[in-house]
């Protein structure tokens, strides 16, 4: 899984502010509040999370409803160690430089 981009991020927020399955006409709505954006390209979006094992989905009669496949920090989380596999050997070091970049850390 790469890192999300501008749209799937900001669909992401949808979905995990929701209790229920969500429509992709309701998605839509709610991204209309900040932008103009056609019906299908949400739907786009989310049929490509879904087939990235991101977002999950389930048919109710015409309509696709999705929910969130992980939490925000699940995804955080995955996206972590897939940058710091991409690191090769130097797994370790990227691990410690990127600790020390954290508000609050304090050097040895």
């Amino acid at each position: 899984m790469a890192i999300l981009g501008g749209l799937e991020m900001r669909i992401m927020e949808i979905l995990w502010q929701q209790e229920n399955p969500v429509s992709v006409r309701e998605i839509h709505e709610d991204l209309l509040k900040d932008r103009t954006l056609a019906y299908t390209t949400v739907m786009t979006v989310l049929d490509r999370l879904a087939k990235k094992g991101i977002t999950h989905r389930e048919r109710e009669g015409r309509a696709w409803l999705y929910v969130a496949g992980f939490t925000r920090a699940e995804l955080v989380v995955t996206a972590m160690r897939e940058a710091l596999a991409d690191s090769g050997p130097e797994e370790r070091t990227a691990l410690t430089r990127f600790a020390q970049t954290l508000p609050g850390h304090q050097q040895d």
